[in-house]
């Protein structure tokens, strides 16, 4: 491109375009090599922004500074950039002879743009052109560069021609202290990542790796599809790790290439055991990092021999995780010493008086928001606890009405006629309702088998007074006419419980404004199964027939919810051994046997000399034999 002449002022305009925003107009500067500069104002005249773009004579200069750079413009102007897009965009790339696949430009104030120039350290001759428009005090400056020439040094590839691990790989983990600015929540924020210069990068790699492990015929891919469940926790380990790089491990651009970092990982993990997580919550990241790990060997290049041995070095982390952070032991009584513990008795006293309060309210006061709301909580309250074996919470939240009578709601469902988990209403008179719920955590192992089972008659006329009038009027008072909520319970802005925490701190502000502590709904399981396997058990439903309604085996309850059951049975054989000793004392009746030594040889128990002791190791007593089998 010739050199064209110069202005007093350096700059020489060009053309000029319009479009629905904005009036382009070109200036051509004369650079080593020239370089283009657009200036943009808006209808408005209200602001004008340009755009640089800088030839191959400043590439040398600039690009080993532009990532600074950007993070430069991130921090002064605190991540409050603007993308062009669309028509604006077009004509822009247009206009200044830019390549179509220009990538994201960004735009941020003049003053902004050339403080961040110069202490990235770029060539003087674009800091020269930059203060050529300064005149314009609203100007504003976009600094773009062609895709093509970004690629290798910005823009991670997603799909590189060969992919490898980290090697060597971490033979321990490192020593790790808590950051001073440690936060709980060090996720990749929503707000942060939408001002990554190469967030599409982090959009393609998310979006192929959610396709790789959901899919339900993905051959290259180990084992079954991942729920919607299963999806949503590997999503947010994947953010929690990507953002405890960008946070604390200045990674400024933060992709799925950090899982092939085995260093990075070892980090986390010692993160990790510094903030205290449970071993559960760390082995259930180390099993994210291996499904990513998967889904790079599917890539184009990931047969390198590194990712068998990252899955092997993965498998054996998460094996000495779990062995040197052992599950805390938990028993009622430390619970209940720290508030987290109700014992069946006061749960179900305290469920008891909040369904006669609400619905002597109801009665006095008639049809308020407050009556409706006591109503709809002592009625979760019911089918959380009390008249129900305590079924799964995911079944509660996704429980629909009588009155939806759209398609199923479970996102994972692909059966045409699936009703989804709902609450029906059989007949009016007698009142009779069932609860049906196909979708359950086994239900694929029971081979979609439904936990159905008709409500009691107290929890349905419960439920039917709730669907009535009180939960029309929260609808109204939260602008929702009609059944725009389809569940049956509702948080207090009228939608419905679909994150689970959601569900676990209305339920202990609930409780304990009832008097009650702050449990867990999930604990309630606990108590119910502690009291059904205590010796104190009062009569009720099977053990069988009860943890059929929760959604799991009996055999469960042993391993996941009776947390007495080791120290109970412990005590029940030493209490059973004292009658055991008295009926052996009792029976033995007959005379004490003669103890006089026979004159007979006994090969097992004799005194040898050196002579001897050959002949005494040929003969082999009853007692030695008896030995070698208990040692075998």
């Amino acid at each position: 491109m010739q050199a064209l002449p110069l202005t007093q002022s350096g700059i020489q305009q060009r053309g000029l375009m319009s479009s629905s925003e904005y009036t382009f107009k070109l200036v051509q500067v004369c650079l080593p090599e020239p370089s283009k500069l657009v200036v943009m104002c808006d209808k408005r005249k209200r602001q004008c922004v340009c755009l640089c773009q800088v030839y191959k004579s400043c590439l040398d200069g600039l690009l080993p500074n532009y990532q600074a750079f950007y993070r430069v413009c991130s921090r002064l102007t605190k991540h409050q950039s603007t993308l062009l897009s669309g028509q604006d965009k077009q004509l822009l790339v247009a206009l200044a002879g830019m390549d179509v696949s220009v990538p994201h430009v960004a735009v941020v104030s003049l003053a902004v743009c050339c403080r961040a120039l110069k202490l990235c350290k770029v060539p003087a001759a674009v800091l020269h052109a930059f203060d050529d428009i300064r005149l314009k005090p609203a100007s504003q400056v976009v600094l773009g560069l062609p895709e093509h020439i970004l690629a290798a040094h910005a823009q991670p590839s997603p799909n590189p021609v060969q992919l490898q691990m980290t090697t060597p790989f971490p033979v321990t983990l490192p020593e790790c202290a808590l950051p001073a600015d440690f936060k709980k929540q060090h996720g990749l924020l929503a707000k942060l990542h939408k001002h990554l210069v190469h967030r599409a990068v982090l959009a393609q790699h998310m979006g192929e790796f959610k396709s790789f492990s959901t899919s339900p015929f993905q051959l290259n891919r180990k084992g079954i599809a991942h729920s919607s469940r299963t999806w949503q926790n590997s999503e947010k380990h994947v953010y929690l790790f990507l953002g405890y790089c960008h946070h604390y491990q200045q990674v400024s651009q933060p992709t799925l290439q950090l899982f092939l970092s085995s260093p990075l990982i070892a980090q986390f993990v010692s993160f990790h055991i510094a903030a205290g997580h449970s071993q559960l919550y760390i082995r259930n990241f180390l099993s994210c990092a291996k499904c990513v790990l998967r889904w790079w060997q599917s890539k184009p290049g990931g047969n390198h021999p590194s990712f068998v041995a990252g899955l092997e070095w993965l498998q054996t982390l998460g094996l000495q995780v779990a062995d040197q952070l052992p599950r805390p032991s938990k028993d009622p009584k430390g619970l209940a010493d720290i508030g987290k513990w109700m014992c069946a008795a006061d749960l179900v006293h305290t469920i008891h008086g909040a369904e006669q309060q609400s619905q002597a309210q109801m009665q006095q006061q008639g049809v308020t928001v407050e009556t409706s709301r006591d109503m709809h909580d002592a009625a979760l309250a019911a089918m959380i606890f009390s008249h129900l074996p305590p079924v799964r919470l995911s079944c509660i939240r996704s429980l629909v009405g009588p009155a939806y009578l759209g398609p199923c709601l479970h996102p994972d469902c692909k059966e045409p006629s699936c009703e989804g988990n709902r609450l029906s209403i059989m007949s009016e008179s007698p009142l009779l309702m069932r609860i049906s719920l196909p979708h359950h955590k086994n239900a694929r192992k029971w081979g979609k088998a439904v936990i159905e089972f008709d409500v009691p008659s107290d929890l349905a006329q419960l439920l039917h007074t709730y669907l009535g009038a009180p939960r029309k009027a929260l609808l109204e008072h939260h602008l929702l006419i009609g059944d725009a909520c389809p569940y049956v319970f509702m948080d207090m802005h009228g939608r419905g419980f679909v994150a689970a925490a959601v569900l676990t701190l209305y339920w202990q502000k609930w409780l304990v404004s009832r008097g009650g502590v702050p449990m867990n709904p999930s604990m309630c399981r606990q108590v119910f199964v502690d009291e059904r396997q205590s010796d104190s058990a009062t009569a009720g439903p099977s053990n069988q027939g009860a943890a059929m309604v929760m959604g799991h085996s009996v055999k469960q309850w042993d391993k996941w919810y009776d947390m007495q059951y080791h120290p109970r049975l412990a005590q029940n054989a030493v209490d059973g051994m004292q009658s055991w000793r008295a009926a052996m004392l009792q029976s033995h009746t007959l005379a004490a046997p003669d103890l006089t030594l026979s004159t007979a040889l006994h090969c097992g128990h004799v005194l040898v000399s050196d002579s001897e002791e050959s002949q005494y190791q040929s003969c082999c007593s009853d007692s030695d034999s008896d030995i070698d089998i208990e040692l075998d």
